[in-house]
């Protein structure tokens, strides 16, 4: 679905070595990415299509990597003000300067940090909407490198479920709405932490592959103080047959 966009010379000067430069496909947002790093997937997307923001609304999206999320964000909806929270100084530099070349800088911000102190840098309940796409493994299983993009944003290396759950309701409104992706296999765990914190679960969609094949992916949006009672949608199937997206799919993009 992404496209590779000719370089201009203003392009030029705001990437750096290794970096390539990307059609969203979306309103000409285009988005920094540096392979060797970490390019985004299919999950935030799916993300972007899940959560439901209104016209009006201040977004925090917690270990945002390249910004992704709230570029996209910001053409998907109405939200007045979408901000980043990366780790990362490097690849929250690359989100910087994605923002800047579209021109997004009055509407989507990036800010350097850890997601363990979210609370620390913003106020509390400053934010409607919190959107994550956060490591889905946990630790170390399976790591040969530690130290490396990739492994910091798909192993809990930096933070746990429970640090991105506990820091979501310190910055959401009361009745402030929380969306996640994640994986299946830690759901019972998600609901658990979820709950814990006072953070209900109130929509739950899980995403296969093909219609026949379980499913890897979930979606789960969860209320500040929300009541019990939380609806399955029905399943989101990405493939209809090899290499080609069902037309929901095709619609997210």
């Amino acid at each position: 679905m992404m496209q590779k966009k000719d370089i201009s010379f203003h392009d030029e000067e705001i990437l750096r070595e290794g970096e390539r430069l990307d059609d969203l496909q979306r309103d000409g947002l285009r988005l920094i990415q540096n392979p060797k790093w970490f390019c985004f997937g299919m999950d935030a997307v799916l993300l972007t299509g899940f959560a439901r923001i209104g016209k009006g609304c201040r977004t925090i999206d917690l270990g945002s990597g390249n910004g992704v999320i709230p570029i996209l964000l910001s053409a998907k909806t109405e939200g007045a003000y979408f901000e980043g929270l990366e780790i990362q100084a490097d690849i929250a530099d690359m989100a910087r300067r994605s923002i800047r070349l579209n021109g997004l800088q009055d509407r989507v911000n990036m800010t350097t940090g850890d997601i363990k102190e979210a609370s620390s840098y913003y106020e509390a309940a400053s934010f409607d909407v919190v959107t994550t796409n956060p490591p889905y493994m946990i630790h170390s299983h399976g790591l040969t490198n530690e130290a490396s993009h990739k492994a910091v944003a798909r192993h809990e290396l930096k933070c746990s479920l429970e640090d991105v759950v506990r820091e979501s309701v310190r910055l959401l409104k009361p009745g402030g709405h929380f969306f996640m992706v994640h994986r299946p296999f830690r759901l019972s765990e998600i609901i658990t932490v979820m709950t814990a914190h006072r953070l209900e679960p109130k929509r739950l969609r899980l995403v296969h592959p093909y219609a026949d094949r379980e499913p890897n992916m979930l979606l789960i949006e969860g209320v500040r103080g929300g009541n019990s009672g939380m609806v399955v949608e029905k399943p989101l199937i990405v493939y209809e047959s090899v290499n080609v997206y069902t037309e929901e799919v095709r619609s997210l993009y």
